[in-house]
């Protein structure tokens, strides 16, 4: 190995250099940690019917444990997420799997609507935490080239996992009963701690950032495993990770307020949009003519539709501008979600309106992903994001909520598709609000060694 080198802060070459065997493995074990995500937020849907049928509840009953779960998710991105910022990216990682493991398992020993309920409040809370927090160390160890990629391969994670729970579930619950597919949640979540402590060590940010106790040794075995030299010394910190907090009070003041509190407006106003139609689509298919069938395969598409999104966006980005890019894909659901008011309800142009919108849809979710955590610094970076990801949730409870009171008032198609569109504008414009409230000195660089977004 070569001499060790005192003051020299190695973030920068490893932005700069090509993607190691290491850091491939890094970002393979959170695309694996959002499937895993993407399966637990979802197993509630799998396994409605049969939980409905043994507890006998009824359509509000069910209502209650789809939101329990939504709320702790907001409440783990809120309030576990920002741990990765005190405590650090890897210990927080295992703690929400900690609480992924025991809220599964839990739940397939409950007996009552509202143990369920609780147990699924309790999931989410590692559901959200750990989002927030794998989004952040997927950010900090690629390197410039591969960040959206990695980004949008992590956000594919989430509905492939999504996808291939559902076909675990249909026959775990035929084998064995609904409460199987908890027990299966609990145990891959179980699984996934090992891959863990073997290939997701702390992110270098962090410790060179908040230098904990023992972080100079920590630092340079990942090093070693990177194939770099050896540190003599931390390299002195920027003189932002210097001056920040890890603390939502550290975020809300200058230079931090105004992009604090325009990721939080971009993330409610996308989340709004995007789960009205991740919520409704099916139903409004299937009322307006298309068979139950023809609702689901409309669901299947706007997956097959944002897979695309996600990984041309990955591809994209580096060269269009990741800002930019992103403010394209927020126009274009809005301009697509327009169009579905107004397509003829015929099973061709509704499917096609729908491909159009799953497109854009995951597209402008992975978007968020990549632009909202460079604007923090590495002190603050997951207790930022994590709030931004925490008003979404909002955003997710409020979209479907509001075009269920429009329905009901009487509002047709095109009136209520148009007006759930609209917040994807308001996103889209703060995306360059953010961008031009950046200080001078993030310019090229955001303190805490993640490159500034450009577009």
């Amino acid at each position: 190995m070569s001499n060790a080198h005192e003051s020299s802060d190695p973030r920068a070459a490893i932005r700069q250099g090509a993607m190691t065997p290491f850091q491939v493995a890094a970002v393979a074990v959170c695309v694996l940690i959002c499937a895993l995500d993407g399966f637990d937020v979802l197993v509630v849907a799998f396994t409605a019917a049969s939980i409905a049928k043994d507890f006998a509840l009824k359509p509000t009953d069910l209502g209650l444990l789809f939101s329990a779960g939504l709320a702790g998710m907001g409440l783990g991105a809120l309030l576990i997420a920002p741990m990765s910022d005190r405590l650090g990216r890897r210990t927080t990682v295992l703690v929400c799997l900690a609480i992924l493991c025991l809220g599964m398992l839990a739940a397939a020993a409950t007996r009552t609507l509202t143990e369920l309920a609780l147990v699924r409040l309790f999931t989410g809370l590692g559901i959200g935490g750990g989002l927030a927090t794998v989004n952040i160390v997927v950010a900090e160890y690629a390197t410039d080239r591969w960040r959206n990629l990695s980004i949008s391969l992590m956000s594919l994670g989430y509905p492939i996992g999504a996808t291939l729970g559902g076909a675990f579930s249909v026959y775990l619950i035929g084998a064995f009963g609904w409460r199987s597919v908890y027990v299966f949640g609990g145990l891959v979540a179980l699984a996934l701690v090992p891959a863990v402590l073997a290939f997701l060590p702390e992110s270098l940010d962090y410790l060179i950032a908040r230098r904990p106790a023992g972080a100079l040794p920590k630092v340079n075995r990942v090093l070693a495993r990177m194939n770099r030299p050896a540190l003599a010394a931390l390299p002195a910190p920027l003189r932002a990770e210097a001056e920040t907090g890890a603390s939502l009070a550290a975020i809300a003041r200058p230079p931090y307020r105004t992009r604090t509190l325009a990721a939080c407006a971009a993330y409610f106003c996308v989340m709004t949009t995007c789960y009205f139609f991740l919520s409704w689509t099916p139903k409004v298919l299937t009322e307006l003519g298309l068979s139950v069938t023809g609702g689901i395969s409309g669901a299947m598409l706007m997956n097959l539709g944002g897979a695309v999104g996600c990984l041309l966006f990955g591809f994209l980005a580096r060269r269009a501008g990741t800002r930019r890019l992103a403010a394209a894909f927020m126009a274009g659901l809005f301009l697509a979600a327009t169009a579905f008011g107004h397509v003829p309800a015929t099973p061709a142009a509704l499917l096609a309106a729908t491909l159009a919108i799953g497109f854009c849809l995951y597209g402008s979710i992975n978007a968020m992903y990549a632009v909202v955590p460079p604007i923090f610094p590495a002190p603050v970076r997951t207790t930022g994001t994590g709030l931004a990801m925490s008003v979404g949730r909002l955003g997710a409870v409020t979209g479907p909520a509001l075009a269920g009171m429009l329905m009901a008032a009487g509002w047709e198609r095109p009136d209520y598709c148009a007006a759930l569109a609209l917040p994807m504008l308001v996103a889209a414009l703060c995306l360059r609000w953010v961008a031009a409230e950046e200080p001078a000195e993030t310019a090229g660089l955001v303190p805490g060694g993640v490159p500034a977004v450009r577009g």
